[in-house]
């Protein structure tokens, strides 16, 4: 029962994550079309945070 849960919560974190860097990804294509690099640079930083 114990492992169950603990595979839940890890499934739970993987999908979370995978979400988070597919929406980094679609904010980095919008900074890059807009030549917004100030805010380039943050997504970057984000998004090697969570890599």
């Amino acid at each position: 029962m114990k492992r169950n849960t603990q595979q839940r919560l890890q499934t739970a974190v993987d999908v979370h994550r995978a979400n988070i860097l597919k929406s980094l990804e679609h904010r980095l294509q919008v900074a890059k079309t807009n030549g917004d690099e100030n805010l380039l640079r943050q997504l970057e930083a984000e998004k090697t945070y969570y890599n």
